[in-house]
């Protein structure tokens, strides 16, 4: 899920046989939103008109009639409506400027996206609609977290604090939105492209150098798009080489980033101080499900004792296998953190016979995603449907969807799956329109890849499933109200349907399925090779999770501590971790998560899993069931915020949830 700002709703969201093999224009639909494709001179006209009117309907809000017990529905129907327009202006801007071709117009978007923020900042800061919920007594249950909600949202932007902490609270959140633009912009813009000679990329696949630009010298030029930098540090033989992509990956931020993000880490701090609150994490941690943030440091205290073992294990094997395959005496080696990748990729085609580019053929990419929709449509009784809609780029695919049991159509995706320049340049869901059966408003959820043309990794496959989990988790909603549409659920939940979907790409009974959608025969995952891919996911679980502990630790020590140096705070933090720090490189400022909304929140991936393997023991080992696939859809998906994270997951699994089964995966015990 792409990460969103501070205090703005989860707009965005760090992947069929005869139903979908048409690909027809479908009869006139009325009812049909789409993302509008903007021109870069209607963008200043659009964001001042929509702003004027979001700021009449929050007059209207504001005139009408004294609220008492009975006139809940009104009040919350009007600021339904509110948030509706908001989120029509908001949503277009905020896609558009992540994904369009013409750098011009995503600029004018990131700039409309500081006024909406500022509109929203003074919306939570009304001291006239804060009383007004206040005042109003809720009909029932979703009336009632509706309301905790917002009343929570206004407190949270100030709206009880003094006029002068107020004005300087909307200062803080004006300029943690430009800077948050600002570093996405950097990271996103950077075109650099570095030159490797023929004798730097040995070892690369065939079809990677075929499709790789190159100079009038024959160089070949590489940039920081994903389909060319990670089969690099996996298959390039030249350490040196790989050593010189990872630092200046690293550093893709620019020097400008690291000093975003230590201004950012000042305001924030400031911030929780108008509060009354000792940091930052204490503002943040408050709202979610671990609730402080000694709750979260005990979690990753544990999370590092279950790990600490398995990752230098598995380390210590990388080793012993580069002194054989080197012939080289042990003691004379370490591995580096530009060599994991590669070595872990040497070691199961040795050990396992599993080589991730040969995977390629088995997953092609627009299989792949045809294979996603099918799957979806088995397990949660709905059908996709292409259409030939106006799009932002001749990649982009667009899909009604319809529930199966009633025919209605009751949303819409697009898939944006391949990597070009100024597009963001991961894997995310953008829940751009949320749903509202109140307005009878359906929703738009949009998949955002940078996978290779020709298909797609085992690794990416996991990749491309989870974030289209994030994209059901939109377009499977079902909520009263669209601020509680989708993924708006606490931040330290909103991972775990996707991670609990993820497991769909790795075991027969839906990976089987997937050669059923290859436009030209492609083998099938058998028995044997299945085997070999599972023991090849097992070997890595300890250096993936350290990372990941890694990362969490970062964000709690900057979110926690009274300040600092960013950058001096990681490398005395990674120097501390097996595969130590890299001289010269500057990782935070490429860290999107902690200025797109996860500061204080990363540790929300492991928290998430938690649950995410959890709930996957409902389906006691038949992911294919429907029964179980409908239950979680009604219990999960379709509720959205409506209720608490944990209530869902009780509901589902008819217990408390247990965490056995995520330390049981970190410490390699758990078996696939």
């Amino acid at each position: 899920m792409k990460p969103s700002s501070l205090l703005r709703p989860f707009a965005m969201t760090l992947v069929p046989l005869a139903l979908l093999a048409a690909s027809a224009t479908a009869a006139p639909a009325p009812d049909r939103a789409l993302i509008p494709l903007i021109k870069v001179e209607q963008v200043d006209p659009l964001c001042k008109s929509g702003l004027a009117d979001l700021r009449r309907r929050v007059a209207a809000l504001e005139a009408l009639p004294k609220a008492r017990a009975g006139d809940a529905a009104r009040v919350f129907n009007e600021w339904n409506r509110l948030q509706i327009a908001l989120q029509d202006l908001e949503g277009p801007m905020d896609i558009l400027s992540n994904v369009s071709p013409d750098k011009a117009l995503r600029t004018a978007m990131e700039a409309c996206l500081v006024e909406i923020s500022q509109f929203e900042t003074t919306l939570n800061q009304n001291p006239v609609l804060y009383a007004r919920f206040k005042a109003v007594t809720p009909r029932d249950a979703v009336e009632k977290k509706l309301r905790k909600d917002m009343l929570e949202r206004f407190e949270d932007t100030g709206v009880a604090l003094a006029p002068a902490q107020q004005a300087r609270m909307k200062e803080i959140l004006k300029r943690l939105e430009e800077m948050s633009q600002a570093f996405a912009r950097n990271v996103r813009d950077n075109t650099t492209r570095l030159v490797f000679s023929p004798d730097e990329v040995n070892g690369l696949p065939e079809t990677y150098l075929a499709r790789a630009k190159r100079d009038d010298k024959g160089n070949y030029l590489l940039g920081f798009e994903s389909p060319d930098y990670v089969p690099f540090m996996e298959y390039a033989d030249d350490a040196d080489a790989r050593k010189r992509y990872q630092i200046a990956y690293a550093n893709r931020g620019t020097d400008k980033n690291p000093l975003l993000l230590k201004e950012a880490m000042a305001l924030r701090l400031e911030l929780a101080k108008l509060f009354g609150l000792p940091s930052f994490a204490d503002y943040v941690i408050r709202r979610r499900m671990a609730m402080t943030p000694t709750a979260v440091l005990t979690f990753l205290d544990e999370v590092k004792v279950a790990v600490a073992e398995l990752e230098k294990k598995e380390l210590e094997e990388l080793r012993q296998f580069k002194s054989q395959t080197l012939a080289t005496n042990l003691a004379d080696l370490r591995i580096e953190r530009w060599d994991a990748g590669y070595w872990q990729q040497k070691l199961k085609k040795a050990r396992y016979s599993v080589d991730q580019n040969a995977m390629r053929k088995y997953f092609p990419s627009e299989a792949a995603l045809q294979w996603s929709m099918h799957i979806s449509s088995t397990l949660y009784g709905v059908n996709f449907k292409k259409v030939n809609v106006p799009v932002w780029h001749e990649d982009v695919q667009y899909y009604d969807v319809f529930d199966t049991a009633s025919a209605k159509r009751i949303g819409g995706i697009y898939l944006d799956p391949y990597p070009r320049e100024g597009k963001y340049g991961h894997a995310a869901a953008f829940g751009v329109r949320g749903v509202s059966t109140l307005a009878k408003r359906t929703p738009i959820s949009i998949l955002v890849t940078n996978f290779d043309r020709t298909g797609l990794s085992s690794d990416e496959l996991e990749t491309m499933v989870h974030e289209f989990g994030h994209v059901l988790h939109g377009v499977l909603s079902n909520t009263r109200y669209v601020s509680q549409a989708g993924t708006r659920v606490e931040r330290d939940f909103v991972e775990a349907p996707s991670q609990m979907y993820e497991e769909w790409a790795r075991r027969k009974e839906s990976l089987a399925q997937l050669a059923n959608f290859c436009a030209t025969p492609c083998p099938t995952v058998d028995d044997e090779l299945l085997s070999r891919l599972t023991a090849a996911h097992n070997f890595g679980r300890g250096i993936r999770y350290g990372r990941q502990l890694l990362y969490a630790s970062f964000d709690m020590n900057l979110h926690t501590d009274k300040g600092g140096d960013p950058l001096e705070i990681w490398n005395r933090m990674e120097a501390a971790t097996p595969l130590g720090h890299v001289d010269g490189t500057e990782f935070p400022g490429q860290f999107g998560h902690l200025m797109g909304g996860y500061a204080a929140g990363y540790y929300g991936y492991m928290w998430s899993e938690v649950l995410a393997l959890d709930m996957l023991s409902r389906y006691d080992g038949k992911l294919m069931n429907p029964q179980t696939g409908m239950l979680y859809r009604r219990t999960i998906l379709a509720r959205g915020g409506e209720v608490a994270g944990a209530d869902m997951v009780r509901e589902f699994l008819g217990r408390e949830p247990d965490s056995k089964a995520f330390f049981d995966e970190i410490s390699g015990k758990r078996l696939h």
